[in-house]
């Protein structure tokens, strides 16, 4: 039995005032990052912008859907998501299946209707294991029989994605597994023997890769090829020390103009660095750490093991991707390119975090609805 918390009727509203805030602010500053490139490309300024408030209706159809859904129906149909989602990835690999674009074959489908398989692969292994977890029970504190099948199938999909490649979103694969694999009670001993016996292959992995090592040393010292490797550091640094505590105006970046790569995607954050400053910063900050709360205080209220975990697996997703990311742009991480949560452009992340946000908030309104639900 988990402790239950009062909430309040309907949609969380805390959650939904926290999250439209920051597809606001999302908004404006994809707009104002995105304004000078989008002239220069496309001769509209609002090129980007138009695209993401598009993505926004599909991705906000797509929650109310999940948000309306009985989400104990998800548990049944868990395993085959997730084998939809492992044969898109192997999809995404096959020549000439997969969209090849800076470098890295990430997408399926052409023109509007591309999308990025990797990111619905975060959610599908997170009902996935919410529903494995559910059913294992006190079998989780066995290394053969609880953790390492689900170990095997987060290794299978962490591989695929490592394949395209895309290191940043295969290790927020492996960060959510490992958080919800704490949350359900597996020994800390068996999380690290599995971590050491896959840190020899990783090391060997990018230390063989000019590519990925040279983003590991470009991490340690941004300065020393501040021109070549360490550009994108520099320039993110910049932007957020021009910044200040105040920021030098919205709209006003300089870095924004062809200086800071990625200003509307990965590194949309330094941008906000630079035009909010500081404060600017520690409100998005703030607004992450907000939704945290209030959704493992939604995952205290599931009356059913599948709901806990899933509510917790949800909410790791998103905060993990958001720290990773915010890290990234402030040097206290190894560049990965994974997008900032709701707010950097992205349809298929914007999608997939909406819903994952209202899989948090079906679990408190079936919590609401069914008080005297036994947990399962």
């Amino acid at each position: 039995m988990v402790e239950r918390v009062p909430l309040r009727a309907g949609a969380d509203p805390v959650i939904v005032t926290t999250i439209g805030t920051l597809v606001a602010i999302g908004l404006i500053m994809i707009f104002s990052a995105s304004s000078v490139i989008a002239v220069a490309i496309h001769h509209d300024a609002g090129y980007f912008l138009k695209r993401q408030i598009a993505w926004l209706c599909v991705a906000a159809l797509a929650a109310y859907a999940a948000y309306r859904f009985d989400y104990l129906k998800l548990r049944r149909i868990a395993p085959y998501a997730l084998a939809v989602n492992v044969i898109a990835l192997i999809l995404v690999l096959v020549p000439h299946v997969g969209t090849l674009a800076g470098g890295a074959t990430r997408w399926l489908g052409a023109g509007p209707f591309e999308f990025e398989p990797s990111e619905f692969a975060k959610l599908s292994l997170v009902l996935y294991l919410a529903s494995a977890l559910a059913t294992k029970g006190t079998k989780i504190r066995s290394l053969v029989h609880g953790v390492f099948p689900l170990a095997f199938v987060t290794g299978l999909m962490v591989m695929l994605v490592v394949k395209q490649p895309d290191f940043g979103t295969a290790s927020l694969l492996a960060f959510t597994a490992g958080t919800m694999l704490f949350v359900a009670g597996a020994r800390i001993e068996h999380l690290f023997m599995i971590a050491a016996a896959v840190a020899p292959p990783a090391y060997l992995l990018v230390r063989h890769d000019p590519y990925k090592w040279a983003r590991i040393t470009a991490f340690v010292d941004p300065w020393k090829d501040q021109q070549d490797k360490g550009f994108h550091i520099v320039q993110s640094l910049m932007a957020l020390g021009s910044g200040g505590w105040f920021g030098v105006g919205l709209g006003f970046s300089h870095q924004k103009f062809f200086w800071l790569p990625e200003p509307f995607t990965d590194f949309i954050a330094s941008i906000i660095g630079e035009e909010a400053g500081y404060l600017g910063m520690l409100a998005v900050i703030v607004l992450f750490i907000v939704f945290a709360y209030r959704a493992v205080r939604i995952a205290l209220t599931a009356h059913d093991r599948f709901g806990f975990f899933l509510a917790v697996g949800c909410m790791s997703m998103i905060v993990i991707q958001a720290f990773v990311n915010l890290g990234v742009v402030s040097s206290s991480w190894p560049v990965t390119g994974v997008p900032l949560p709701f707010i950097s452009f992205g349809g298929s992340s914007l999608v997939s975090s909406l819903v994952a946000v209202a899989l948090i908030m079906n679990v408190g309104r079936s919590a609401r609805l069914a008080p005297h639900r036994d947990h399962q």
